[in-house]
């Protein structure tokens, strides 16, 4: 195995681990925010629509999405810990630009889209019903848990029609 690096001084060798760790890295961030954007898409949906469907999926994929959070994580720290090692002259001019924003990137954005989705379904939900609470009437109130009642067949006494299943 040595023989395969000979010839290879160690400043090719760490470029080649930056190159493979930037390559390995960049997949995971850049899947982590489509899939947060597919993952609003369907609480949305299923806030406005109810269907049991959405949430489901929703549940699905915030598994794959907090996997490849981590991943990315991981893979970040590795990333970054080399940028000071390898890339110390780099570093030393470009600093005051990209610390700044990996710092962004790891505090702001990384740390508010994982509370906002893992953490933030409960209180999403929890605050749309107390809205929406606010501005019913009190008659409309009474009903407002009842989910095979209207308030105005509750008023009269009978169920509401579900819908055919086709």
């Amino acid at each position: 195995m040595a023989a395969m690096f000979e010839g290879w001084d160690a400043e090719v060798l760490a470029r080649v681990q930056f190159a493979f760790t930037m390559s390995f890295h960049i997949v995971f961030p850049a899947f982590s925010i489509g899939l947060a954007s597919y993952l609003a898409v369907l609480e949305a949906l299923w806030l406005w629509t109810g269907r049991e469907v959405f949430i489901n999926l929703f549940d699905y994929w915030l598994k794959i999405f907090a996997v490849a959070f981590g991943m990315g994580v991981v893979s970040g720290i590795v990333m970054v810990c080399q940028f000071g090692t390898i890339r110390s002259g780099f570093v030393d001019k470009a600093g005051p630009v990209i610390g700044p924003l990996m710092a962004y990137e790891v505090f702001t954005v990384a740390a508010l889209l994982t509370a906002a989705v893992v953490a933030g379904l409960s209180a999403i939900v929890v605050a749309i019903q107390k809205r929406s609470a606010r501005g019913r009437s009190s008659s409309q109130t009474a009903f407002a848990d009842d989910a095979t009642r209207t308030p105005d067949a509750a008023a009269a006494g009978a169920e509401r029609e579900e819908p055919c299943s086709a």
